[in-house]
């Protein structure tokens, strides 16, 4: 989980910034991966998503973050 945690976070943030550099609305697979963050984290909202998803990770070590 750590890992497959770790990389919805990665994406999420990745799209969302290139869309935010062009104005764009949140994409289909942007709200398909905020959709999924909420159900990883069961949280409603992707920003509580984000926030649960990013305090799991800091607690993890490293190398357990490399691993499902």
């Amino acid at each position: 989980m750590p890992r497959t945690c770790a990389s919805l976070v990665d994406a999420y943030e990745a799209l969302r910034a290139e869309e935010a550099a062009m104005a764009a609305e949140p994409s289909p697979q942007a709200r398909d991966l905020a959709y999924t963050l909420c159900v990883s984290t069961g949280t409603r909202d992707v920003r509580p998503a984000l926030e649960t998803a990013h305090r799991l990770l800091a607690a993890m070590p490293e190398h357990a973050r490399l691993t499902d």
